[in-house]
């Protein structure tokens, strides 16, 4: 059977999407991805932050635990620089003074290696009683202003 004079017409309805719906839906993945991406970014942040406090706490139990271990040396933990006395490991019999600088020098070769810009100072205060120690851990974060410190009081 032919059908010869069959008008064949366009349909009215469209199928599949246009161009703007497209873009659209781009423009709403893309904001949706920078968002993931900055929390990413914040997150790596947070991560390289608390990696530095952990160090910092590490730091401050290993001289508390030095400075328990020899607490005749009273003040001279207070030392701003230490001294390497081959205490450890030379076979030198130290004094608690000579021990204490050998503690303090490698705390702060510790603290270099560990943290950015790291700086470490113990206070004694020998009035008190018992006496103490103050323990101090300071860091810079990359990028950011203000230095972090964690302040640990020691009593023996």
């Amino acid at each position: 059977m032919i059908f010869r004079n069959t008008i064949i017409r366009p349909h009215d309805d469209q199928d599949g999407f246009s161009l703007i719906e497209v873009l659209i839906a781009l423009i709403i993945l893309s904001v949706g991805m920078l968002g993931i991406a900055g929390l990413y970014v914040t997150s790596m942040q947070a991560g390289r932050t608390s990696i530095f406090r952990h160090h910092a706490v590490t730091l401050a139990g290993d001289i508390a635990d030095r400075i328990r271990a020899n607490p005749t040396a009273a003040a001279a933990y207070e030392a701003t620089t230490g001294a390497d006395n081959s205490c450890v490991a030379g076979g030198v019999d130290c004094t608690a003074a000579e021990m204490a600088a050998q503690d303090i020098q490698l705390w702060q070769d510790q603290a270099s290696e560990t943290l950015p810009a790291g700086n470490v100072g113990v206070v004694f205060d020998g009035a008190a009683d018992p006496p103490t120690y103050a323990i101090t851990v300071g860091w810079s974060e990359p990028g950011e202003t203000p230095t972090y410190a964690i302040i640990i009081p020691v009593r023996l």
